[in-house]
């Protein structure tokens, strides 16, 4: 008997960890749209669950911020104004330059082969939405190297729900004139390797900030724009 309540236990979490998932991909994919109301009845007929794990994964997502839930009002997919962005890139670049720190003492040859290689990846031109969507892969998978790099699961954990947020603003912020940004941000790229590469943290360190807050003016501009 104990066995049994046990299994149907897991069997419940498992199912509130995949409606979880699912709404999360959902909000960052654009299925959902910022600002957009959530109908938890609908959701759960279509998911073919009881409302119990869709509210369980929906209060997740709150205290993620990824969705709000007004009182008398409903549930909403979050929206990110221009002073929630600039915050989000105050910590992002925290996060990054602690990570720094604790990369610079262990970095080894074969990371800053890792680096290089993507480098050539990042420096491919952008002609189609695919183009776009890889290159975007490429930056978000440099700046998890630097994360990933500093060995603290805690500060991965953060920056993970740091991006999650910034996701949903990049798709739907009009930025224009891509050539030129490109070549921009793969000279801070280039930067930013050549001081791990030196083993130089204040040069490392101030490259992070000179592109993070590039990259922060550039996302507000477009959001502003669009």
């Amino acid at each position: 008997m104990l066995k049994s309540m046990e299994l149907a236990r897991i069997s419940r979490q498992r199912a509130s960890d995949e409606v979880y998932l699912t709404l999360r991909q959902s909000i960052l994919s654009h299925l959902f749209e910022p600002g957009e109301r959530l109908q938890v009845d609908e959701i759960a007929e279509k998911l073919g669950v009881s409302l119990t794990p869709v509210r369980h994964a929906i209060q997740q997502l709150a205290t993620e911020g990824l969705i709000e839930i007004r009182p008398r009002s409903g549930t909403f997919v979050a929206q990110l104004s221009v002073r929630d962005i600039e915050e989000t890139f105050d910590l992002r670049m925290a996060l990054e330059c602690l990570a720094a720190e604790k990369l610079i003492q262990y970095i080894t040859k074969k990371d800053v082969a890792e680096f290089r290689k993507l480098l050539v990846e990042l420096a491919q031109p952008i002609d189609s939405d695919d183009d776009h969507r890889r290159h975007q892969q490429d930056n978000r998978r440099f700046h998890q190297m630097l994360i990933d790099g500093a060995g603290n699961h805690r500060l991965s954990e953060t920056y993970a729900e740091l991006n999650a947020h910034l996701q949903i603003v990049r798709a739907h912020s009009r930025q224009t004139g891509w050539a030129k940004r490109l070549k921009i941000e793969q000279e801070e790229h280039e930067e930013i390797v050549h001081a791990l590469e030196s083993k130089d943290l204040p040069r490392l360190q101030k490259a992070i900030r000179n592109h993070i807050q590039r990259s922060c003016r550039s996302l507000v501009e477009g959001l502003k724009d669009s």
